[in-house]
């Protein structure tokens, strides 16, 4: 095994919830289908916070976009620049993130004080450019209008990374590496063809030095190939220390998609590890990005991926009111 890497400094890392808290949700990318809304708003509710859905996250416009790219600015402005509101959960990916972050008012944002961001996919150019300008940490995780957040396991651990973050440490990897070695650095990235989508973009795709996640949905093995020769030949992936590979959903054979992976990923010179539920497949692990972790890639449910910080930073508890790590009700301490 080669002897670590270690990457750049970690992230701001915005404070944990508490029962009770005010969140938003918000739609920077496609439209919502509003029976899994209401699905999704009702597991926030469940865990005792109150959910704000911002004005247009019913809007459609083009058939492929959640509302109009100034209104959904707009919501996501709000949103993060309101102090009453702890948190921001997007409400799926599909496209639109990109048109929605060149309308952001990135001075507002910087001013506002940081606080979760919850989303995976699309929002891939959300937690890149968050990282980039606000100097902020983020959460992959899954969104409140997608099946994955009422999946019992994603939902459960997403709540502990919001209530109990000092609960989550490590992150399971169940197969084997396609290069061994252990790397330390922040963790960055997402989805693959966003990133490559955003050469030329504001702002690194890879920062240097980290730590780099990669998930994929929809992309048959010969695009697959096409957009990771284009992150190489870009030089983007030769910043990174050590790549974690998450689920590749709806990629073609899984043996084609294994050898494409290995083929353009294997010989960076970097530890890769593979097997992370973290995406677009059923089980939709969160990830923190903007902080620390040291990864060992070996074989399956042998190599680690360790955080060295809490996804998020500590927050007094209100008087009385706990939370299950195991992702049960809140509950009130005995006097």
């Amino acid at each position: 095994m080669t002897a670590p890497r270690t990457g750049s400094g970690p992230l701001l890392r915005p404070p944990a919830l508490r029962p009770g808290d005010a969140v938003a949700v918000v739609a920077p990318a496609g439209p919502v289908e509003p029976e899994r809304l209401a699905q999704g708003v009702g597991v926030l509710e469940s865990w005792g916070l109150r959910v704000s859905v911002m004005p247009h996250v019913s809007a459609a416009h083009l058939g492929h976009l959640a509302g109009r790219d100034a209104d959904r600015a707009a919501d996501l402005r709000a949103a993060w620049t309101d102090p009453g509101i702890a948190a921001v959960l997007c409400a799926r990916g599909g496209y639109g993130c990109q048109r929605t972050a060149d309308l952001l008012d990135w001075a507002a944002l910087a001013r506002a004080a940081p606080k979760p961001l919850v989303g995976c996919s699309d929002v891939t150019e959300l937690h890149r450019l968050f990282a980039a300008r606000l100097g902020v940490a983020t959460l992959h995780g899954p969104m409140v209008a997608t099946s994955a957040f009422t999946e019992p396991r994603s939902a459960a651990h997403l709540r502990r990374v919001l209530f109990d973050p000092g609960s989550v440490r490590e992150l399971p990897l169940h197969r084997h590496a396609l290069a061994t070695g252990r790397a330390a650095g922040v963790l960055a990235g997402g989805n693959a063809s966003l990133l490559a989508s955003s050469l030329g973009g504001p702002g690194p795709v890879v920062p240097d030095g980290c730590l780099l996640l990669l998930e994929e949905v929809g992309e048959e093995p010969y695009r697959l190939d096409r957009l990771l020769t284009q992150l190489r030949r870009s030089g983007a992936l030769g910043a990174a220390a050590g790549i974690v590979l998450g689920d590749f959903t709806d990629c073609g054979p899984p043996a084609a998609v294994a050898e494409v992976l290995h083929d353009r990923l294997a010989d960076l010179g970097v530890p890769v590890a593979a097997g992370l539920p973290a995406g677009h497949g059923r089980v939709q692990l969160t990830v923190p990005l903007g902080v620390r972790a040291e990864l060992t890639a070996a074989g399956p449910d042998t190599s680690t991926l360790l955080l060295a910080d809490p996804p998020l930073s500590p927050r007094a508890a209100a008087e009385h009111d706990t939370i299950d790590p195991d992702g049960k009700e809140p509950h009130q301490c005995a006097s």
